[in-house]
């Protein structure tokens, strides 16, 4: 039996999800996607799927559901996933078919999501409402926190440490046995060769905090 789904987001990110699963169904029949819950919407339709409500209504609902969330800020991730207490909500780990997960020691935890052309090799923690955004790298002994996002083509190299909600930019760059503190913001093409303290915006090549929040 097909399991209901809904993504939490409503917008370019969250088509992309419903992309990404119909490419799951095709894999395997898994889920019954039945539209999308959004606070910022006043309409009932995005791009002829249906907008189900806010996330209050999530906890209102009486019969099983999966979630995934369609949406890239840290913070605002794990504020939305604070608010929800409904038993007969999952969060299902979504894999693109076409993503290289490694089967030694590779554990990822629940809600979070591997896009199309992920790469992830062995020894590696991905904790939750992880996501690994278009053609993202995680080499090997890596352990990622909860509440991060990663958008497209991120590398990040071995033996790296990223703190819970930190955001990186497309295309940087993440060297080996390095940490970035929680809630760090890393930007679009910055190399990473230090460690990163956290609450800080990290820019460049090399990256260097520019400010700290």
């Amino acid at each position: 039996m097909k399991k209901k789904i809904a993504i939490i987001g409503a917008g370019g990110f969250g088509r992309e999800l419903k992309g990404l699963i119909d490419d799951v169904n095709k894999e395997k029949d898994t889920y019954d996607f039945i539209g999308f819950f959004d606070d910022t919407k006043v309409e009932n339709s995005f791009y002829g799927f249906p907008v189900l409500g806010g996330v209050d209504e999530i906890n209102h609902i009486e019969e099983p559901i999966c979630l995934v969330l369609g949406i890239g800020d840290p913070e605002v991730k794990k504020k939305i996933i604070e608010k929800i207490n409904n038993s007969f909500v999952e969060f299902p780990v979504l894999i693109h078919p076409s993503a290289q997960v490694g089967g030694d020691a590779v554990l990822i935890n629940e809600g979070s999501v591997v896009t199309a052309g992920c790469v992830i090799t062995c020894n590696v923690i991905i904790e939750r409402f992880v996501t690994l955004n278009l053609m993202c790298t995680v080499g090997h002994d890596t352990t990622i926190k909860s509440f991060c996002s990663f958008m497209p083509s991120v590398n990040i190299s071995g033996e790296v440490l990223i703190s819970e909600n930190v955001y990186v930019g497309t295309g940087a760059k993440i060297i080996n046995q390095l940490e970035i503190g929680k809630n760090t913001i890393v930007g679009a093409g910055a190399v990473v060769s230090k460690s990163l303290p956290e609450n800080c915006t990290a820019v460049g090549v090399p990256a260097k905090p520019i400010k700290f929040h």
